[in-house]
């Protein structure tokens, strides 16, 4: 008797706790975003119906500079066709009524310094698409900085048959803007599918790949800034001895290569020509010495300039004998075109083996993912 007490009050409390739940409004519209469509076109939907004006931000994305403007449906649903869009990967936000948003109906992000964006993969460039061929990995790597005293972190690229083998391999330091992350090279850079790609037809050899955090605070840096940058002493006090002791590389000057885009390129130049002995291979894509051209708004540099500075470096010939690639590359509507090459007349007229690239483009990831592909088939 107790037994079906129980089970009646046991019931009883079930029905209640039902009716005690509140009503279910209506079903949502089914929002699909991104969606690829013919003809090299997306489509990017949003659920705002209490906004008043929703836009598409995507510098990337060409004729997009200044944000695309949505249309809403009755519904409630904003919508936006783009395109044709060139394959490639793209970042972008909705701005809902002045608010960023990334896109709450596509899980794939990229990270930046101090915020994330929503990501679409254009497909149809086989150098950077995702094909059956061997995958490598990678890798989120977490690593104390004894130069800025706290915990940071770093992605790494280890090829296909890393974890399987027991064979070293050349490394190489893949360093990326201002205002990204260690992030954005594996994820709008394609940087693991690129290299995946290029090893398994042969164009290039098995690497391992990392790529640093370049920013050291969170904090934007101001441009014209005097003060002292952190990264290149970190880099080589805390991230290449890391690499070293816990990854099979090659630990030689002939296996160590460095390159970077815009910030990171005048990283790699910060590094790397101090310490020419241990270096390569060295590249330098829509970059080049900062303040050697200079820029209105920006104020007078103080100082010795970067030449001076490094004058005993770029005197130097036995350390020059035993760079293989130095290798620069910019668009033609960059706005450090101009920058890149009075870099590269000041390394010539020191002798040293400065090869230049013009392509079309600008300061985008849509040239930096071509400059990797053709740069990483230089190596070893």
């Amino acid at each position: 008797m107790l037994y079906r007490s129980r089970l009646l009050l046991s019931f009883a409390l079930a029905c209640s706790l039902g009716l005690a739940q509140p009503p279910q409004g209506p079903p949502q519209p089914q929002v699909q975003s991104p969606q690829l469509l013919e003809g090299g076109r997306v489509a990017f939907r949003i659920l705002a119906p209490k906004a008043s004006e929703v836009r598409l931000i995507g510098t990337d994305i060409p004729g997009n500079q200044k944000g695309a403007p949505l249309a809403r449906a009755e519904n409630g649903v904003w919508e936006v066709v783009l395109g044709p869009i060139e394959p490639g990967s793209y970042r972008y936000f909705f701005l809902v009524d002045g608010v960023p948003v990334i896109d709450p109906r596509n899980p794939v992000t990229s990270e930046s310094n101090n915020n994330s964006w929503s990501l679409v993969h254009m497909p149809g460039a086989a150098f950077m698409d995702t094909a059956d061929v061997p995958h490598g990995a990678v890798a989120e790597v977490t690593y104390y900085s004894s130069v800025l005293k706290r915990f940071r972190r770093m992605h790494i690229y280890t090829p296909p048959g890393y974890e399987l083998g027991s064979g070293r391999y050349p490394v190489f330091y893949l360093l990326h803007g201002a205002g990204d992350s260690d992030n954005s090279w594996s994820t709008v850079g394609r940087a693991g599918f690129i290299l995946d790609n290029l090893i398994a037809a042969k164009k290039a050899k098995p690497m391992i790949v990392v790529m640093p955090a370049g920013h050291t605070s969170r904090a934007p840096r101001m441009p014209g800034s005097q003060a002292a940058d952190e990264f290149p002493q970190e880099f080589m006090q805390d991230i290449l001895p890391y690499v070293e002791k816990h990854y099979r590389v090659i630990a030689d000057r002939a296996h160590r290569a460095i390159a970077g885009l815009s910030m990171g390129g005048a990283h790699t130049l910060n590094i790397a020509i101090p310490n020419l002995s241990r270096f390569g291979y060295i590249g330098v894509f829509s970059s080049g010495i900062f303040g050697i051209v200079p820029r209105p708004n920006m104020p007078p540099q103080k100082g010795p300039s970067w030449e001076e500075r490094n004058k005993a470096a770029l005197e130097n010939a036995k350390a020059r004998q035993g760079l293989k690639v130095f290798w620069f590359a910019t668009g033609s509507q960059d706005f450090l075109v101009e920058t890149s090459r009075a870099t590269v007349a000041l390394f010539k007229k020191y002798g040293f083996p400065a090869e230049y690239k013009e392509t079309g483009g600008a300061h985008t990831w849509i040239v930096w993912r071509n400059y990797l592909n053709e740069f990483a088939a230089k190596l070893f």
